[in-house]
């Protein structure tokens, strides 16, 4: 069976609502606050809840923090591969939603920083795996180069899936372009493609994407309540439609997005449905509260059952 494993990092996420951000040096009062294990986490737990094995390879602290990121995995079924970090706890984020159910991400970094060659030599990876990592690996620390190196080695039909997150613009454009090119399924919103390809329109910026991706690769780019792109090297872009819910909190579609639509294509769907179900996915995640608000695979079905075929458009 394929395996999902997760390179990037789990944090402590303090998620805080807010009718508004306030201005430069204004105070604001939320109206509600939560604390979760968040991160990688959501994407972890969104292909786990879709069936999938799933690894985490990242690095966790000794402290609160990284206490409640092991019992979230165990919770989930998902396996941990390193010890924890003696003398240092796990990061945190804190996440502001606001009425519009936008979010805006502060994070401050711990023990998940710290994975270096020595940790990713201990992690066997086998033909097929999904092998996941994130833009923060590559602009937090200095461990960025021992990733990029041992993603170079990995074995040819190893799958590499990369979502380069909000921080993409502070990565190393020859980073970048190392990691695009080892790249088979590149994961990441419009405001993201726009960044890295500076094209404005998303069908546009996606095929460029599918350029520089390794040959064969897959592009998929989420482009909110619209639905998402699917692109391949020489194709038109397909656009995959989303389908419409009043959403409460968008924090974490992303990721539960990412996470259903790898274990959707290592279960042998195709990519068009793969990202269906990715679509069905991301739109119950954000009718819940939470971070990790990904649905299981029978809250999927039922989702997905209850909708007309959302077929895609080219």
């Amino acid at each position: 069976m394929n395996r999902l494993i997760h390179c990037g990092s789990v944090i402590t996420d303090l998620v805080m609502t807010v009718e508004a951000l306030p201005p430069p040096g204004g105070d604001t009062l939320a109206t509600s606050t939560s604390t979760s294990p968040g991160g990688g986490f959501n994407v972890m737990a969104a292909a786990a809840r879709s069936g999938m094995r799933v690894l985490y390879a990242g690095t966790h602290g000794t402290g609160p923090n990284g206490d409640m990121a092991r019992a979230a995995l165990a919770g989930e079924g998902i396996e941990v591969l390193h010890p924890p970090r003696a003398d240092v706890d796990t990061g945190f984020c804190v996440a502001l939603v606001d009425a519009g159910a936008e979010r805006t991400f502060v994070s401050s970094i711990g023990a998940e920083g710290d994975l270096d060659g020595a940790d990713l030599a201990r992690v066997r990876v086998e033909p097929g795996d999904f092998v996941y990592v994130t833009g923060y690996s590559f602009v937090s620390g200095n461990r960025g180069p021992d990733l990029v190196r041992w993603l170079g080695e990995l074995p040819g039909q190893a799958r590499v899936v990369f979502d380069p997150a909000p921080v993409v613009a502070g990565i190393d454009p020859g980073v970048l372009g190392e990691v695009l090119g080892r790249t088979d399924v590149l994961s990441l919103n419009a405001r993201e493609a726009g960044l890295v390809t500076g094209l404005d329109r998303p069908e546009e910026a996606a095929a460029e994407l599918a350029r520089r991706g390794r040959p064969g690769g897959l592009v998929v780019l989420r482009d909110s309540a619209r639905g998402c792109l699917v692109a391949r090297s020489g194709d038109e872009p397909v656009l995959v439609p989303g389908f419409a819910v009043t959403a409460v909190d968008t924090n974490g579609a992303g990721d539960a997005h990412t996470g259903a639509f790898v274990a959707a294509l290592a279960g042998g769907a195709d990519p068009f449905e793969a990202a269906r179900r990715a679509n069905g996915a991301a739109a119950v995640a954000v009718t819940r509260y939470g971070p990790a608000t990904a649905p299981d695979s029978g809250e999927l079905r039922d989702f997905l059952a209850a909708r007309e075929p959302a077929g895609a458009r080219r």
